[in-house]
Formats: structure tokens, C-alpha cells, sequence
């Protein structure tokens, strides 16, 4: 990791940041030192809170921009760091499913969100040549997770029922200690 890169602060729910529609990235911004920038403090603030996924208006940044990385699995490989801007996000199919999500700007809580199982993204880089992916399972929950900040959504007004909201030590002691149970 780039040690150069700043600590961002990571705004939290009540902020009116979280709640606007992000403008797309200028056009003059892409491979500009600004945008290199805000990127790498982005992934950096991610990395060190310990998340999976940052939005830019997460940080107080109203700009379409995410960054996101999933770690390695024994079923998946790591995802290493990514950048996407102005990311469009489409469903492939209509399957979804209920998986865990937290947030770094909600902190402390867990709640079952349903999501598209598939997802196709078309978006671009930060020097602003285009990238289009496929992604399915984990790693299409986080860029849909963090696509939803750059519209004002955050992972509560998703979740079907608020009954599965938990504060992550209960959560961890009784939900992943009965799931591991289950194996």
C-alpha cells in the first residue's frame, strides 16, 4: 500500500452526504493527479478500516466513484483493489439472495440484504479508458452495496426486515457461531 496515501474520514449515517446522488466524474478529472489522488486515499481508508468496499460519498465526496477488493476464499480468489467511476450496474437475470452486510458508515450493525446474484458493469478507470466485468456471488453484493451510495441508498433500505438487524458482536456470537455449527 502506498504510504503516502491520506486516511479519509469516513462520514457516517445522518450525514446529508449519504442521502444525495453523486454527480458523475468531470471529464477532466480522469488521469488527473486530483483523481489518482482521492483513489489511492480511498483504497487506503477501505484497507485500514477494515472494509470491503468504499464509496466516495462515504468520504464527502459527491462524485460516482467507488473502490472496492474482495478477499481470498477457499472457494474464490482475492479480487485485488479496484477503482471504478461513473459504474453502471445491471442485473443479469432476475436471482437473488440474501447475504450479511455491514457498513462503514453504519458502524457496528449487520443485516440480511437481498441482492442480484449476477450482475454485468460497465464503468471506467481512473485514466478513463473503459472496463466492463462480470461478477457474481460476494463480489457482485459489494459492487452493488457500494453502486447504491452513489444513488443515496444505504444497505438499510434494502433489507427486506429489519429483524435480522444485529450489532456485530451478538451477531458474531450468535449468528456466525450458529452458522459455523451447521458445517
Amino acid at each position: 500500500m502506498n504510504e503516502s496515501a491520506r486516511l479519509l474520514e469516513v462520514v457516517r449515517l445522518g450525514h446529508p452526504g449519504l442521502r444525495a446522488i453523486a454527480e458523475a466524474v468531470p471529464e477532466e478529472w480522469f488521469s488527473s493527479g486530483r483523481l489518482y489522488e482521492l483513489g489511492r486515499d480511498m483504497v487506503r481508508t477501505m484497507i485500514e478500516e477494515e472494509g470491503v468496499g468504499l464509496a466516495a460519498p462515504q468520504v464527502a465526496e459527491g462524485i460516482r466513484l467507488f473502490a472496492y477488493w474482495v478477499p481470498a476464499t477457499e472457494d474464490e480468489a482475492e479480487v485485488p483493489p479496484m477503482l471504478l467511476a461513473n459504474p453502471e450496474v445491471r442485473p443479469m437475470g432476475t436471482e437473488q439472495e440474501e447475504g450479511w452486510e455491514g457498513c462503514l458508515s453504519i458502524p457496528g450493525l449487520r443485516g440480511l440484504v437481498p441482492r442480484f446474484r449476477r450482475i454485468k458493469v460497465k464503468a471506467r478507470r481512473l485514466d478513463g479508458e473503459p472496463v466492463s466485468l462480470t461478477a457474481d456471488g460476494f463480489q457482485a453484493r459489494v459492487i452493488q452495496h457500494e453502486h447504491d451510495h452513489l444513488d443515496g441508498v444505504v444497505f438499510l433500505d434494502r433489507m427486506t426486515s429489519i429483524s435480522s438487524l444485529a450489532f456485530e458482536p451478538e451477531w458474531e456470537r450468535y449468528v456466525l457461531a450458529s452458522e459455523d455449527g451447521e458445517d
